[in-house]
């Protein structure tokens, strides 16, 4: 009965299409196995890693205010005023490639060495990593206030530029080579 049924099939597919139906023509041996060509895969996203801002932000300061150079030289031959005139240049420089791309704001906006209440910070009171507390603290519950001994920072806005995939963060400055 299967045979008839197929031939009705065959009948009204190559009348109104022109084709064997698809399981006709595989019953019958009728079509060649073809292999699907596997899609082609495509390249891989890169994935920003934990470590890719902070490397970022060295780089930058690297590169605007030679941080690194300063941090990785022993500077204990150099004398007190020397080592405050490199510091002073440095501060400027670091300060301003800071102040590109990130804007600081303290976390509690008070006078230190003052009695400060928690609330104080604001939203940012709730956040367990903008406060904390030092000296006497109640091992049950959250202190209402105390002294403020540092103000704090927050980065409320973030602003680095885009890193490129072909870029390495890795690389906080290239080496420089004079050609003469």
């Amino acid at each position: 009965m299967s045979r008839i049924a197929d031939a009705i099939s065959s009948f009204f597919g190559i009348l109104f299409s022109g084709t064997l139906p698809p399981d006709v023509a595989k019953t019958y041996g009728y079509t060649k196995a073809v292999e699907k060509n596997p899609e082609p895969k495509a390249a891989p996203v890169p994935v920003a890693k934990t470590s890719d801002g902070a490397l970022q932000m060295l780089g930058i300061l690297q590169r605007e205010a030679r941080l690194v150079d300063f941090l990785m030289e022993d500077i204990s031959a150099y004398q007190d005023d020397q080592v405050g005139a490199a510091v002073r240049t440095l501060h400027e420089q670091a300060g301003k490639a800071i102040g590109r791309y990130l804007t600081l704001s303290p976390i509690i906006d008070g006078v230190e060495g003052t009695y400060t209440e928690t609330r104080a910070a604001g939203p940012l009171a709730k956040d367990n990593a903008a406060l904390k507390f030092l000296g006497n603290v109640p091992a049950q519950g959250k202190p209402q206030g105390g002294t403020l001994r540092h103000k704090g920072w927050h980065a409320s806005k973030v602003d680095l530029p885009e890193v490129k995939p072909a870029m390495s963060v890795h690389i906080l400055a290239p080496a420089e080579i004079e050609i003469e």
